[in-house]
């Protein structure tokens, strides 16, 4: 059984994904942390030298960035790809502006700050699961540290356009996003979808930036719909 790569989103660890491991107990799951890199290409690269020769891979936001470095850069090791709630494109100019401001907050000590007021908020869908998933959210952050913020905000905002690399890719795809994203909005993933017309495109309706942990049954039974396509 082809083992399974997960790339969480930026500043998030394997707690993203929930109980999808334990509900995949029969795969191998391999949990790739983007912690150590400044580049999208190094922390492809990192993780690269230590998944198996081939592989299933899926990622959410920053992770499905990451996921589409490995895609370009080891394309016969991808077996199957997810993308969650992510973006194929370059950084655009208007967020390139807001990167360093954040990143010098965080290092002078205030990225609880950053993170609570910036950034998360503008995760979720309305929903009673709100308070829980930003605590766990702000949590992972703070456990992960400023470091790790900076290094993960430089590699965003210098990113490669990954259009190109999505078009070559004839695998079993899933493009899956939640209907209220305001990050990664709905024409992004029809666009990853129009590049991979083999991909199903799925919408998870109770949902915003993170459905894995927002409605995390329809979502899971949608990526073990793609393991077993």
């Amino acid at each position: 059984m082809t083992p399974l790569v997960l790339i969480p989103g930026m500043m998030c660890d394997a707690r993203l994904w929930g109980d999808l491991p334990a509900r995949l107990a029969r795969r191998m799951v391999i949990h790739a942390p983007c912690t150590e890199g400044e580049t999208m290409a190094e922390l492809a690269g990192l993780i690269l030298a230590g998944a198996p020769p081939r592989f299933a891979l899926a990622g959410l936001s920053m992770g499905g960035i990451v996921a589409m470095e490995i895609l370009r850069q080891a394309p016969e090791r991808v077996e199957r790809l997810a993308l969650l709630d992510t973006n194929p494109f370059a950084e655009s100019e208007t967020i390139r502006q807001r990167r360093q401001p954040q990143i010098d907050r965080a290092l002078s000590g205030d990225l609880r700050h950053v993170m609570r007021d910036e950034m998360k908020p503008h995760y979720l869908a309305p929903g009673p699961r709100n308070a829980a998933v930003l605590d766990l959210c702000l949590e992972m952050a703070l456990g992960l540290g400023p470091k790790i913020f900076a290094r993960q905000s430089r590699a965003l905002r210098d990113r490669p356009d990954q259009t190109e690399t999505l078009s070559r890719f004839a695998g079993p795809a899933l493009v899956l996003m939640g209907r209220h994203d305001r990050l990664c909005p709905l024409p992004r993933h029809e666009a990853m979808h129009g590049l991979m017309p083999q991909s199903r495109l799925v919408i998870i309706e109770d949902a915003g930036h993170l459905p894995t942990l927002e409605s995390p049954e329809p979502t899971f039974d949608a990526l073990q719909t793609w393991l077993e396509a």
